[in-house]
């Protein structure tokens, strides 16, 4: 969705999880946009797709290798995890030879644990044609493409990318959740192409400068006997608040403080799409909530027991409830008209999965911004 947002048409949609391709289904027939435009998902193994019908009619490549093998949450299996995509998201670009390509993966992926292989997924994004034979494993590919690598320029040839990759905090983008991922971009090399990542716009110095001036509450309307901020912080941030240029850190309150509480008022919440009030709530430890007035804490699809268990709300009076799926929805900035499919642990099972629409917005916009002045190049 964040890519559509920034300028760009599907020509394929793959998806193996059938609650997520009925919720793409789903707001296509309700004409949600940008999904009106997208054709119908191809549900099913991405393993079974060929892409080689679009090769050289793609502009970008976008997607998400299941993360759950490099998970902090997760098992940690990595490489050894049968559910590792990345040699198919490599595949893909290999097939279409896209001008460009995003791919976002866990945070966990740049642990200490995962370091070769993670420099194993650079190399293989950046010489997608050079593939792994039958008598090597994954090791002895690596060292294969690392000497391909260090070549004089002349001696290479073959489909090249130029590859960046970094850990982002959603929040530093406008993003009212504390939601870290590593995001690979890569140009195709025979375009010339420079690039860096976007700078971030907002800033947590500024919001807790804005809650020590009291700004922050006065723009919600917080009496003063409710206002809670971190001194020791708010410290710090005042003695930036004037240099810097960026945006106060978007808040749990921002973010769904005009929505009926759907414990308290049922009624009205029941009016709202997916804002059902969901019973069970307690914290424990590891399971503690977020505060209302910071962004939430990285909302997860779990991968045992009931899904998105860290999912809650930590009212001023510490009591806790879970997230609606349109309290979500919103924490992972989708549009409130978004419809998601499924019962409640299915729906926060996709919004755990999910990259947060304006994180993604932000990147696809640069991307294109290079890819169309690279095409006017060209042209001229």
């Amino acid at each position: 969705m964040g890519v559509s947002r920034a300028g760009f048409v599907p020509a394929a949609v793959v998806e193996w999880d059938k609650w997520c391709c009925d919720t793409i289904r789903e707001n296509r027939l309700r004409h949600v946009q940008p999904l009106a435009k997208w054709p119908s998902p191809i549900e099913g193994d991405i393993r079974d797709v060929d892409f080689t019908k679009h090769e050289g009619l793609i502009d970008l490549v976008t997607g998400g290798p299941p993360c759950q093998p490099f998970s902090l949450g997760g098992k940690h299996r990595g490489y050894d995890d049968v559910r590792d995509m990345w040699p198919q998201a490599v595949r893909v670009v290999r097939e279409t030879k896209p001008k460009a390509f995003i791919f976002e993966n866990v945070k966990g992926l740049t642990r200490a644990t995962f370091a070769s292989y993670l420099a194993y997924i650079v190399q293989q994004l950046t010489y997608p044609e050079l593939t792994l034979r039958a008598d090597e494993d994954w090791p002895d590919h690596l060292r294969r493409l690392e000497k391909h690598h260090t070549r004089q320029p002349h001696k290479k040839s073959g489909l090249t990318y130029n590859v960046v990759y970094r850990v982002l905090n959603a929040a530093n983008y406008g993003v009212p959740q504390k939601r870290e991922r590593v995001v690979f971009v890569g140009f195709r090399n025979d375009l010339g192409i420079e690039w860096s990542f976007p700078e971030q716009t907002h800033s947590l110095d500024v919001l807790l400068g804005q809650q020590a001036s009291g700004e922050y509450w006065e723009r919600h309307s917080v009496p003063k006997a409710h206002r809670v901020t971190p001194s020791r912080l708010a410290t710090r941030a005042q003695s930036t608040l004037i240099s810097d240029k960026n945006r106060p850190w978007r808040t749990v309150r921002d973010a769904i403080g005009d929505l009926p509480d759907p414990e308290r008022e049922q009624r009205k919440s029941s009016l709202l799409l997916n804002h059902k009030f969901q019973s069970g709530a307690r914290s424990y430890a590891g399971h503690t909530g977020s505060p209302l007035d910071l962004p939430a804490k990285t909302l997860k699809a779990g991968v045992h027991g009931v899904p998105g268990g860290e999912n809650m709300l930590v009212r001023p009076d510490g009591t806790v409830r879970y997230f609606t799926v349109r309290e979500s929805a919103r924490l992972q900035t989708f549009p409130d008209e978004f419809a998601f499919h499924g019962a409640w642990s299915e729906a926060m099972r996709q919004l755990g999965n999910a990259v947060p629409v304006e994180l993604a917005t932000v990147i696809a916009k640069d991307v294109r911004i290079h890819l169309n002045a690279a095409t006017k190049a060209k042209a001229t």
